[in-house]
C-alpha cells in the first residue's frame, strides 16, 4: 500500500557527496527511490533506504519524484544541471540545520547537518551549504555555489555563482566573492576576490597562475 503524501527522492549523483545527502534526506522525511550515476557506488547502496541505481548520470529519472543533484564538483553539478532541464528540483534541509524564516532558498540547494543561515540571507539554486557552516544575515550566496564544512560567510557577504568556499574559510563582512572563484580551506578573506580567482592563507592572496 503506498504511502499518503511519500516524497520520493531521485539523487543525481552516488559518490562521497551523495552519501551525505541521502542520509539527510532520509532524516528529513523523503524516500530515496534511487539514483543516477555512471558507476555502481557500492558505497551508497550500503546505507539503509538509500535506494539503488536506477540508471546513468544523464538518464532521465522516474516523473513522479523529486530530484536533486548530489555531485560536490560545481562543473559536474552545473552539468547535471543543464542536462535535466524538466526535473522536479527540490531542497533537501537536514533537521538539526538551522535556518531563519526570513531566509530565501531557490530550488535544489542541500543545507547539511548543523548549517546555520541567518536572517534575510539568499541561498541561490542548486548551492551546497555544507556541514556546519555559517551564513551570516543578508548574505547573498549565488547558484551551485559549495560552501564546505565548517566555513564562515559573516554579514552582507556576496558570493558569485559556481564559487566554492573551501573548509574553515572565513569572509569577513561586506566582502563580495567573485563568479567561479575558490577560496582555499582556512582562508581568511578581507577584500573582494575577482571573478575566476583562487586565494589561499592568512590573510588570503591570489595564487599565480603558472603556464
Amino acid at each position: 500500500m503506498a504511502v499518503q503524501n511519500e516524497r520520493k527522492l531521485v539523487l543525481i549523483g552516488g559518490g562521497g557527496h551523495a552519501i551525505v545527502v541521502a542520509e539527510a534526506a532520509r532524516a528529513a522525511g523523503f524516500t530515496i527511490a534511487g539514483f543516477l550515476d555512471d558507476a555502481e557506488q557500492p558505497a551508497l547502496t550500503k546505507l539503509a533506504g538509500a535506494g539503488e541505481r536506477l540508471g546513468a548520470l544523464c538518464d532521465t529519472p522516474p516523473t513522479d519524484a523529486m530530484v536533486i543533484v548530489a555531485l560536490g564538483d560545481q562543473r559536474e553539478r552545473r552539468r547535471m544541471i543543464d542536462s535535466h532541464p524538466s526535473a522536479h528540483f527540490t531542497n533537501v534541509i537536514h533537521p538539526s540545520a538551522i535556518v531563519s524564516p526570513s531566509a530565501e532558498i531557490d530550488a535544489g540547494a542541500f543545507i547539511g547537518a548543523g548549517a546555520i543561515v541567518q536572517g534575510l540571507a539568499h541561498i541561490g539554486a542548486h548551492a551546497i551549504l555544507n556541514t556546519g557552516c555559517i551564513i551570516e544575515h543578508e548574505c547573498t550566496v549565488g547558484g551551485n555555489v559549495h560552501v564546505a564544512p565548517r566555513a564562515v560567510l559573516c554579514g552582507r557577504v556576496q558570493v558569485g555563482e559556481g564559487a566554492l568556499i573551501g573548509a574553515g574559510a572565513v569572509v569577513l563582512p561586506n566582502v563580495k566573492i567573485g563568479t567561479g572563484c575558490t577560496i582555499g580551506a582556512g582562508a581568511v578573506v578581507k577584500e573582494a576576490v575577482l571573478d575566476g580567482a583562487c586565494v589561499v592563507g592568512v590573510s588570503a592572496q591570489e595564487l599565480e597562475t603558472h603556464h
